[in-house]
């Protein structure tokens, strides 16, 4: 009598293996995520929780006494009628609103250049040059704002001088000193616009542009019809993180001007430092830093919704 064997399952026939419920997963791509997300639960999700914790709680470090009682909504009520906080938020939405346009304009145009040059060693040594601002620190900005707009041995009051022009108090005049920090930061970031625009480039078929300049001359049509879809990806990567990136800035500005003179250059971050670490009010700072955050992620889904929905 003949035996008959039967072919192992294979492929949607096999059987999965259980799972027992509650243990540890034995896969090893387990294991190797796990520091990265033990990591980021302890630097990034609970300082968070924490600070929404502490945004409901009166939590101040001069009273601690007194103990950290339950407010409710008391911080944010607070914090939305407060002159100061809206006025070093207004301050933050004006640098946002003058500075990103022009790093994107310029870095366009630095893309554009080098994205029609001829001498692929030139893009090359390009792109080096372009990453040195962008890997310097910032506390190392504001120190270098803090030497190139000096007043006695600055080196631009030094150019100035050579066309006639008095010397310039730029960190003590409100006006100069708001310009100096959106330069500092146009000089920074503009490289890293460029250069994200410069990778849409590379995306747009030779073969398409290269009939597009035998169609027409103009730059600007080539450029709105044909490779704008390739960089809107792009510019919504550049607007969600620069608006961010300056709605948190912090450590360029406290460097090179300490927020001064007076109030000019009180962006929203120091005054929420402000608040935490000088009149030691812990709550308010927290609810204040809640509001920031929300405001950025309302920002950002913008940006998707009417930016990036173009692209696709």
């Amino acid at each position: 009598m003949l035996k008959t064997t039967v072919p192992p399952a294979t492929g949607a026939m096999r059987p999965r293996p259980r799972r027992r419920f509650g243990v540890v997963p034995r896969s090893p791509a387990f294991w190797f995520l796990l520091p990265a997300v033990a990591a980021l639960a302890i630097i990034g999700i609970y300082p968070l929780l924490l600070a929404v914790y502490n945004s409901f709680h009166q939590y101040k470090l001069a009273d601690l006494a007194s103990g950290t009682p339950f407010v409710g909504l008391d911080n944010y009520i607070a914090t939305l009628s407060d002159p100061s906080f809206w006025g070093a938020l207004g301050r933050t939405v004006l640098f946002l609103c003058v500075t990103l346009p022009i790093e994107i304009a310029f870095g366009l145009f630095a893309a554009l250049m080098l994205h029609r040059t001829a001498l692929p060693w030139l893009r090359s040594v390009a792109r080096v040059g372009l990453v040195i601002p962008m890997a310097t620190t910032y506390a190392v900005v504001g120190l270098i704002g803090r030497l190139i707009f000096n007043r006695q041995f600055g080196v631009v009051n030094a150019l100035l001088a050579l066309v006639g022009i008095e010397p310039l108090d730029w960190l003590a005049d409100p006006t100069l000193a708001f310009v100096s920090v959106m330069i500092m930061d146009i000089w920074q970031w503009t490289p890293f616009c460029a250069l994200i625009l410069l990778a849409g480039l590379a995306m747009v078929p030779s073969e398409a542009e290269e009939a597009a300049r035998l169609e027409t001359p103009k730059w600007t049509k080539i450029l709105w019809h044909l490779q704008r879809p390739y960089l809107l990806p792009g510019l919504t990567a550049i607007l969600i993180l620069r608006s961010a990136d300056m709605l948190k800035m912090f450590d360029a500005v406290f460097t090179m001007t300490r927020g001064g003179p007076g109030t000019a250059t009180e962006f929203i971050s120091i005054y929420i430092q402000r608040v935490a670490f000088r009149l030691f009010d812990q709550g308010m700072a927290s609810a204040q830093a809640v509001l920031l955050l929300i405001m950025t992620i309302v920002l950002s889904r913008l940006y998707i919704r009417f930016v990036y929905r173009e692209a696709v």
